[in-house]
C-alpha cells in the first residue's frame, strides 16, 4: 500500500511535464499556414502578380529565407512574382520558396511553397543557317540521301517539314517529321545543273486550324548537280538521239578523196570536216586520243593522235574506196571511246573542169508564167532554154557526174538534163543568176552568167494554149460514145436475127465453124447416134446382148454418105446458141482428093478384117429406153479418124441422122427384124462399092 501512495505524484508529474511540452509545440505550428500542393505559373507572366497568401496569426513576421533566382518577394502576406519567369532561361522549371514565420517567445518556423513554371510556345524554329548548298551526282539512284538539314525549337515541341510545292520536281522528304531530302527523279547534268529547294518548318502540326499559337520558319536550299564521267567521246557532227535515260549521239563518218599515184601534202580534206570527237559529258572536257584500228592495210594514211588529222605516207595505188575504221578515247579513261569510218575514194586526177558552152546565157519568160514553167530561149519560139558543161577528160565531151546547181536566185532550179524551171511567179522586169557545173565525184566546177527577161504574155501564145483544149476532149469523147452506141445497135440487131434462126444466120454460123458443137433441141421424131464398137471382133457372138457388148465405146462423128433426100442434123452454136447445117469436120463431103479416096479405101479393108462392127443407138419416142443396133461395115463409107479427133469428139459433137437407122417397132423381136435388112443392105453397099472402084480405075 505505501509503494502504491508513493508512485502516484511521479506519475501525475510526468503526465504534465509531457501535456506541457506538446501544448507549447502546438502553439508554434499555428503561427503560419501556407496552401497545400504546387503552384503553376506559365512563363512570360507580367512582374508582381501574385502566388498565394499566407495565413498567420497575431504578431507573426513573414520573412523568405530562400529565395530562387531572387524572382520572389512578400507584399504582406502574399507572395508576389517580382518579375517575369522565362521557361527556357530559368535553370529549373520547380521553384521552392522558404517562408520563415517567427513570433517573440515562440519558436519560428519554415513553410516552403512549390512554384512549377508551365513552358508556353512563345518562340519560333530556327535552322541553322538561312541558306544551305548540297551536291549531288547526276544519275544518283532514286530514293538516295541527298542531305539532312533540320531546325531547332527551344520549347522542345516536336516540328513539322515540308518542301514547297513548285520546287519538289527531282527531290522529296522522307517523312514529314524527317527533313532528309531524298532522290525523287534521275538526275541528269545535260538538263539541270542547279535545283533549288525551299524547306518550311512549323512547330505545331496544321497550326492555322487551331486556336493555339504556332511558328514558322523557312530555309532555301541550292543543290548542284555534278557531272561524271557517264558518256563516251562524240564524233562531231552527230546526230542526237535517246535511248531510255540515256543520250547517244550518232556519227555519219567522213569522207574524202585522193588522186591515184599522188601523195598530198599536209591534213587531208574531209567531208563534212576534220575528224574531231569531243567528251559526251557536257561539263568534262576530257582528253580525247585517236588512232587506225583497221584499213590501213598499205600504210598509206596515218592520223595524229592528238588533233585527229589523217595525212599520207605515200600514193595510193589502186582505184577505189579506202575505209578506215578510227578510234577515239579517253586517255584517263580508255574505257571510254567511240568508233567512226573514214572512206577515201581513191581516182584518177581530172586535167579539166567543168566548163559551159558560154559565159553568158539569156534567156525570157512570159510575165504570165506559172511556176513549173520554163525559161524560153527565144522570144519568137517557144523552144526550151538548155545550157551544157563539157569535160574535156571525156571522149565525148559528157561528164555523168556532172550536176547543175543555181546560185544568186530563187526564182528557177536548173534540173540534171540543164533545163532551168520557174520556180515561183517572177515580179520583176528582169533577174540574173549563176549556173554552176560541178563534177561530184572531183569536186571541180565551172560557172556561167545567165540573165532572164521578163517579157509580156502577148508576145508567145500562153502555155494553157498548146496541145488539146478541154473542148477537143469532151468532141473526142463525144464521137467515140456515139461510136459505141452505133456499134452496141449492130450487135444487138446481129443477135435478133440469130435467135429467130433464117438462112443468114446459118451463113453466119458456117463461118463460125469451131464455135458450133451442141444439137438444137428437137421434138417429134428422134435422131439416132452413132457409135463404133472397135472393141466387137465376132458378128456372132453369143454374148451380143450381154453388157460386155458396151466396153470400149467411142463415140465417132458420122461419116456415111448422105442419100439423096436425107439431112444433116443442124447444129447449135456453143457462143450464139444458133443452129446450122454446118457439115463437120471429116464429112465425105469435104474429101475430094484422090489420095484421100486411096487411103479411105485401105482403112476400109483393114476394118473389113479386123471384124469391126458399126453401132447404132437410138432413142424410142415417148421412152428413155436405147436400143443398140450393129450395121454392117458395106453400108456407107466409114472413116477412120485420128486418136486425137477421137479424144476432142467424146462430148458428141456433130451429130448426124442417120437415114438407114430402121424405126422402132411396136412388137418385140424388133432386133431379128433389124438385122436381116442390114445384111441385104450390106450386099447392096458391097456392089455399091465395086462400081465405085471400077469408076475409079476408069478415071
Amino acid at each position: 500500500m505505501e509503494v502504491k501512495s508513493k508512485s502516484k505524484p511521479a506519475n501525475v508529474l510526468l503526465g504534465c511535464f509531457i501535456a506541457t511540452c506538446f501544448c507549447s509545440v502546438c502553439r508554434a505550428e499555428r503561427l503560419c499556414t501556407v496552401p497545400p500542393g504546387p503552384l503553376t505559373v506559365p512563363e512570360n507572366n507580367t512582374a508582381d502578380v501574385q502566388l498565394m497568401k499566407i495565413t498567420y496569426g497575431d504578431d507573426v513576421v513573414l520573412r523568405i529565407t530562400v529565395n530562387p533566382e531572387d524572382l520572389f518577394y512578400l507584399k504582406g502576406n502574399a507572395l508576389m512574382v517580382k518579375k517575369g519567369l522565362d521557361y527556357e532561361s530559368l535553370s529549373s522549371a520547380a521553384l521552392v520558396v522558404w517562408v520563415q514565420c517567427s513570433r517573440t517567445g515562440f519558436r519560428s518556423v519554415n513553410e516552403s511553397v512549390e512554384v512549377l513554371v508551365e513552358n508556353v510556345n512563345d518562340n519560333p524554329p530556327n535552322f541553322v543557317q538561312n541558306h544551305f548548298v548540297l551536291e549531288v551526282n547526276e544519275l544518283t539512284p532514286i530514293n538516295s540521301t541527298v542531305g539532312l538539314i533540320e531546325a531547332t525549337d527551344i520549347d522542345s515541341e516536336p516540328l513539322f517539314y515540308r518542301l514547297e510545292a513548285a520546287t519538289d520536281k527531282y527531290f522529296r522528304l522522307e517523312n514529314i517529321n524527317s527533313p532528309k531530302i531524298v532522290v525523287k527523279t534521275i538526275l541528269d547534268y545535260d538538263v539541270v545543273q542547279k535545283i533549288p529547294l525551299v524547306l518550311h518548318v512549323q512547330d505545331t502540326f496544321n497550326g492555322s486550324a487551331s486556336n493555339k499559337p504556332f511558328f514558322t520558319s523557312v530555309a532555301s536550299i541550292t543543290v548542284l548537280v555534278k557531272d561524271v564521267d557517264n558518256r563516251p567521246p562524240w564524233f562531231q557532227p552527230c546526230l542526237r538521239t535517246n535511248l531510255g535515260i540515256a543520250k547517244l549521239c550518232v556519227s555519219t563518218g567522213y569522207r574524202g578523196k585522193v588522186n591515184l599515184t599522188e601523195k598530198e601534202e599536209g591534213p587531208l580534206v574531209l567531208e563534212p570536216g576534220p575528224i574531231f570527237a569531243k567528251d559526251g559529258d557536257k561539263n568534262r572536257s576530257e582528253q580525247i586520243s585517236y588512232r587506225i584500228l583497221r584499213g590501213n592495210e598499205g600504210n598509206i594514211f596515218q592520223i595524229d593522235e592528238d588533233t585527229g588529222n589523217i595525212t599520207m605516207t605515200k600514193a595510193a595505188d589502186i582505184i577505189g574506196p579506202i575505209t578506215l575504221t578510227v578510234l577515239a578515247s579517253q586517255v584517263t579513261n580508255r574505257d571510254q571511246f567511240a568508233v567512226t569510218q573514214v572512206i577515201f575514194d581513191v581516182m584518177k586526177k581530172s586535167r579539166n573542169p567543168p566548163r559551159f558552152e558560154k559565159e553568158r546565157y539569156d534567156g525570157f519568160i512570159y510575165s504570165n508564167s506559172v511556176p513549173e514553167s520554163m525559161i524560153l530561149r527565144d522570144r519568137s519560139t517557144n523552144r526550151p532554154f538548155r545550157v551544157r558543161a563539157r569535160d574535156e577528160d571525156f571522149a565525148s565531151g559528157v561528164n555523168p557526174d556532172v550536176k547543175y546547181e543555181v546560185q544568186y536566185s530563187s526564182y528557177v532550179n536548173v534540173t540534171s538534163d540543164g533545163f532551168v524551171i520557174l520556180k515561183r511567179v517572177v515580179k520583176t522586169e528582169s533577174f540574173a543568176l549563176q549556173l554552176r557545173a560541178v563534177d561530184s565525184t572531183t569536186g571541180e566546177f565551172g560557172t556561167a552568167a545567165l540573165s532572164v527577161q521578163v517579157i509580156p504574155a502577148v508576145a508567145s501564145p500562153s502555155p494553157s494554149n498548146v496541145g488539146y483544149r478541154p473542148g477537143d476532149m469532151a468532141l473526142l469523147g463525144l464521137v467515140m460514145a456515139a461510136l459505141l452506141v452505133l456499134c452496141l445497135i449492130v450487135i444487138g440487131f446481129l443477135i435478133s436475127r440469130l435467135w429467130k434462126g433464117d438462112a443468114s444466120a446459118d451463113k453466119i454460123c458456117e463461118c463460125l465453124g469451131p464455135c458450133l458443137g451442141s444439137d438444137r433441141p428437137r421434138s417429134g421424131h428422134r435422131d439416132s447416134l452413132q457409135y463404133t464398137n472397135n472393141g466387137f471382133q465376132n458378128e456372132a457372138d453369143q454374148n451380143r446382148g450381154s453388157s460386155g457388148r458396151w466396153n470400149n465405146v467411142l463415140p465417132r462423128r458420122s461419116t456415111f454418105p448422105l442419100p439423096r433426100g436425107s439431112r444433116v442434123l443442124p447444129r447449135q452454136c456453143a457462143s450464139c446458141g444458133v443452129y446450122t447445117n454446118h457439115v463437120p469436120k471429116g464429112s465425105p463431103s469435104v474429101r475430094t482428093s484422090r489420095e484421100e479416096e486411096e487411103e479411105y479405101r485401105k482403112r476400109r479393108e483393114q476394118r473389113r478384117k479386123e471384124g469391126q462392127k458399126t453401132v447404132w443407138f437410138k432413142e424410142s419416142e415417148g421412152s428413155s429406153d436405147i436400143e443398140v443396133e450393129i450395121i454392117p461395115d458395106s453400108v456407107g463409107r466409114v472413116e477412120e479418124t485420128t486418136q486425137e479427133e477421137l479424144e476432142g469428139e467424146l462430148e458428141m459433137e456433130g451429130v448426124v441422122r442417120d437415114p438407114a437407122a430402121p424405126l422402132r417397132q411396136a412388137d418385140g423381136g424388133q432386133e431379128n427384124q433389124n438385122t436381116e435388112p442390114s445384111e441385104e443392105q450390106d450386099h447392096e453397099n458391097k456392089g455399091s462399092e465395086k462400081k465405085e472402084d471400077s469408076r475409079e480405075q476408069e478415071g
